[in-house]
């Protein structure tokens, strides 16, 4: 995970449908308008690799504490309620024009947890998002993208979530197809690029590219796409210690689903055409 340190880490929210209201977190985007009604809601940093330097635009400090890890997952110290969150993460270049982004490049996927707080008035969805070391996850095999656009791998490839518990395996999140978000492929890499270059600070929201001016412009990007809908089961389930989160990112025309719950059953983890993120909780 070390060579992500210098990595630009952002998240999407809003960009599956009906995870908001299933995480809770509809109200504190109630004065959010958007283009359309699918339309993500907005873009969160979750890590930013900015030099210690005076610079009174520095962002907040627990943003620039790298939180990825590909095998553990720490929960808070206090007694608050965490969720892991099932997604896909891209892994990606981005291109500058003095300081406007103009160009991201996806060269990379996999599998992604955006464990989260759930804590009723946080300020910011960033407050909820970044404790300290090993409070997110990212899988350690990504695969390599041929194209993101229509007709593309990607297109052939679904996610699912487990949680592992007293060696009882639950489904976390439905098994989707990734072709389910709401934006994706060229429109979701125009959505990002505007998004980034004109969201100010406002309700849940902050002005990220001043964030990313602060930090240099950093040439590379993790951005997880938007957190897929919750099984009954992992809605109203709370990590606690000794869990295992699982996130699977498989190709759907290789794999049937039993043969993914198989595969996790035994934690055959390496497996073609698959990236699995494994993380023990602590």
């Amino acid at each position: 995970m070390n060579d992500y340190k210098e990595y630009l880490g952002l998240g999407i929210a809003g960009n599956f449908a009906l995870h908001l209201a299933q995480a809770g977190e509809l109200e504190e985007f109630k004065d959010v308008i958007t283009e359309d009604e699918a339309a993500p809601k907005g873009i969160f940093p979750f890590y930013l690799p900015c030099k210690k330097q005076n610079n009174s635009e520095r962002p907040r400090e627990m943003l620039s504490v790298f939180p990825l890890s590909c095998d553990t997952l720490k929960l808070p110290n206090a007694a608050d309620n965490v969720q892991a969150e099932p997604e896909v993460a891209l892994v990606c270049e981005l291109t500058y024009e003095k300081d406007k982004l103009v160009f991201i490049a996806p060269q990379y996927f996999g599998a992604y947890n955006d464990a989260s707080i759930r804590v009723a008035g946080a300020q910011k969805i960033s407050d909820k998002k970044n404790w300290g070391k090993n409070t997110k996850g990212l899988a350690k095999e990504l695969l390599p993208l041929d194209v993101f656009e229509d007709g593309g791998m990607m297109e052939s490839y679904s996610i699912c979530s487990y949680l592992r518990r007293d060696d009882k395996l639950e489904a976390y999140g439905e098994n989707v197809a990734l072709k389910g978000y709401s934006y994706f492929h060229q429109k979701l890499l125009d959505w990002i690029i505007n998004q980034i270059n004109t969201q100010d600070n406002f309700g849940p929201l902050e002005d990220v590219k001043a964030y990313i001016k602060a930090c240099n412009n950093p040439k590379n990007l993790i951005i997880s796409i938007g957190a897929t809908r919750y099984t009954p089961y992992g809605e109203s389930t709370f990590l606690q210690r000794g869990d295992e989160v699982l996130v699977v990112v498989y190709n759907h025309n290789r794999y049937e689903l039993q043969e993914i719950e198989d595969a996790l059953q035994t934690k055959a983890y390496e497996q073609p055409a698959m990236s699995v993120l494994a993380q023990k909780v602590l």
